[in-house]
């Protein structure tokens, strides 16, 4: 039986400044890479060309194509992974087992079992921190507790950013890969799997963009954002080198990443924001189950062009620009008082950049229920939003080409009514 340690990436898919892996290469025991498709993930998808599985999937077979040339290879494997190590460590002798943290309830709830497993065979789980600049438990206020309101976490923060003086990590040393010849690779079919067509954002982004970023990040029909939301989230960029860049080039752009961080943060020290509002007296707001009203939103049917437009664009690209994002969610939990969980819910299938901490958090800000929310009696005018951001009607007109037509349907509400019921709803519930 051979000697090895292993590398289990997960949302790490990279192979610079990939912070398990470089630890595990500076040790003596040859170190083979491991990727799990996880079936508790995979098998909750309903959609079989989901494009971030696709994805993964190049990811993961640039990776082993990467190992392969330096004479090694990727162990890949689909299951649960704790019956995944279960077989392993009947199949080598592993000397230890190196990975990133996430902290999401789920991801903390499978390490716990993959550790506990692996504590019975004396080998030992090393985890490390990577996809995030600062964990939940590293930005405190001044009573030791998590921050609940944005501004002081951002200052603490960048604070602490610019103290750490935060750098990549270097070159990994590849001598210590295990040596083997190329193994197998599952295909997607065989996980029950197409290839998607969607296209994926580059992981290059230009100065410009970022440098015009405060200026231009409100208009959806220009090219104002970085769109790195998916390579952020499966790690096929570094936080670190991102962070660096953003400091040097654009205060509000590492403000965004920060944002990112604080709803880690929120979701690290209170996971019970998954399902239930953060402020708990919000879970008494009576929401409306219009089957037919939530329908027309998912496929941008509302009358209202912006709303529309957005929820296109989402169902044609899985993206949707970061101010529609807003809108289209405040327009559901005010205009329409759908429950925020629905449209989190929605996005979390549509969105390349899905990512559990920031759509919990901008959904539960949008409905006023989460921390550091907008007030409940914000309500987003649609038609005002349009005439701020998109003006000419540039978005829209690409996304609703019938607008003007008798094609085009009426507002399924009407804004001044909807305003008010929304609010009387509201102050009712949190008496």
């Amino acid at each position: 039986m051979k000697k090895i340690s292993l590398c289990w990436f997960r949302r790490d898919l990279r192979i610079e400044d990939q912070t398990a892996l470089f630890y595990a290469l500076q040790q003596e025991e040859q170190v083979l890479p491991l990727f799990i498709f996880d079936r508790h993930i995979l098998d909750a998808l309903e959609d079989k060309t989901d494009a971030r599985v696709s994805f993964i999937y190049k990811k993961i077979a640039s990776l082993k194509a990467f190992f392969e040339k330096q004479g090694s290879s990727m162990l890949v494997r689909y299951g649960q992974p704790e019956q995944i190590f279960q077989e392993l460590v009947q199949e080598f002798e592993v000397q230890t087992v190196y990975t990133n943290r996430d902290y999401e309830p789920y991801a903390q709830s499978r390490d716990a079992k993959v550790e506990a497993l692996l504590a019975k065979k004396n080998i030992p789980f090393l985890t490390f921190k990577d996809q995030v600049i600062f964990e939940p438990g590293e930005i405190l206020n001044g009573s030791g507790e998590f921050y609940k309101v944005f501004t002081p976490f951002s200052r603490n923060w960048l604070e602490k950013f610019r103290q750490t003086r935060v750098q990549p990590l270097p070159e990994a040393n590849w001598k210590n890969l295990f040596t083997c010849s190329p193994l197998p690779f599952i295909t997607l079919s065989e996980m029950g799997f197409e290839a998607s067509s969607l296209e994926i954002p580059s992981t290059q982004v230009e100065d410009a963009i970022l440098k015009e970023y405060e200026a231009q990040r409100n208009f959806p029909a220009v090219r104002g954002t970085s769109r790195l939301g998916i390579h952020l989230r499966f790690g096929t960029l570094s936080i670190r080198s991102l962070a660096l860049k953003a400091a040097s080039l654009n205060a509000t752009y590492l403000n965004e990443l920060i944002w990112r961080e604080f709803y880690m943060m929120i979701l690290g020290n209170a996971p019970q924001v998954v399902d239930r509002a953060f402020k708990p007296q919000y879970d008494r707001i009576p929401w409306r189950t219009n089957e037919e009203d939530f329908q027309a939103w998912c496929e941008g049917r509302t009358g209202y062009p912006i709303v529309d437009a957005g929820m296109r664009e989402l169902n044609t690209t899985g993206f949707m620009h970061n101010r529609v994002r807003m809108i289209v969610a405040s327009f559901l939990t005010k205009h329409l008082l759908i429950d925020w969980r629905w449209g989190e819910a929605y996005f979390a299938k549509k969105l390349l950049d899905f990512e559990l901490a920031s759509n919990n958090g901008g959904w539960q800000w949008a409905a006023g229920t989460g921390t550091d929310a907008q007030p409940y009696f914000r309500v987003f005018n649609p038609d005002s939003q349009t005439e701020k951001f998109d003006k000419d009607l540039r978005y829209i007109k690409k996304w609703v080409p019938e607008l003007g037509t008798s094609s085009y349907p009426q507002p399924i509400v009407e804004h001044k009514f909807a305003r008010n019921r929304a609010i009387e709803t509201y102050k009712k519930a949190l008496k």
